[in-house]
């Protein structure tokens, strides 16, 4: 049941860098090519510009998720070790907190004493983390997966933007990129809400406000140095 348990956390984690990656490619390149598009009408130069964009974008959003899960393993260890001597120097005060905490859900004291024993004589690091701290030892993500996920979405992401600025004509390829961009970005906001349980609408409206947010700043920042 563990096993499938992390498998699951697992896939979600590398399915949410996917997202994030795709999202963040999508939202990056867009802002930058308009931004250059309003400034020139040079298709080579805005496109120069979004390929130089996407390139560190992949690096960064590889090397932020790498840090990040891995600052999340350095934290989880830390707190395995405070646990390890905790339950080394006081053990009675850890089965007295947990067997507490299941009386205060409304488990009797008997019954709660009983599964705390029985948990505790299994497995006493993993029972009091995921008590105190509320997670468990066993489940620990891969950062190598989720910076690889990342790194192959961002490039994606901006393949749509790259997209409508090269091949629309001239005279509407700001605005086809627009709404290529807005199409995209309610997409990954419905998937990343599927991914996290929350509400699609508000997820595909908070992605495409902050879309237009900054495709608008970007070219009208660049349309001052026209």
């Amino acid at each position: 049941m563990a096993d499938k348990d992390q498998n699951l956390m697992e896939k979600n984690n590398i399915i949410r860098a996917g997202v994030m990656g795709g999202n963040d490619g999508i939202l990056s390149v867009s802002g930058i090519i308009l931004g250059v598009a309003g400034a020139t009408s040079n298709t080579g130069a805005i496109l120069l510009a979004g390929f130089a964009g996407t390139l560190a974008g992949m690096v960064s959003m590889a090397m932020g998720e790498y840090v990040s899960v891995s600052s999340q393993h350095d934290a989880q260890k830390k707190v395995q070790n405070i646990q390890t001597k905790a339950l080394k120097d006081n053990y009675q005060s850890e089965f007295d907190f947990v067997a507490e905490k299941y009386h205060e859900v409304g488990i009797s004291q008997e019954l709660a004493e009983q599964a705390t024993r029985e948990m505790m004589t299994k497995d006493p690091l993993v029972t009091t983390v995921r008590e105190r701290y509320g997670f468990s030892p066993n489940s620990v993500l891969s950062a190598y997966s989720a910076a690889i996920a990342s790194f192959i979405s961002f490039p994606l992401g901006s393949l749509l933007p790259m997209a409508a600025m090269a091949f629309s004509p001239q005279a509407i390829r700001e605005a086809a990129t627009f709404l290529a961009v807005l199409v995209a970005l309610a997409m990954t906001g419905y998937f990343a809400a599927r991914l996290n349980g929350a509400d699609k609408r508000h997820s595909m409206l908070r992605n495409v406000t902050a879309g237009i947010f900054t495709m608008l700043v970007t070219y009208f920042i660049g349309s001052l140095f026209r």
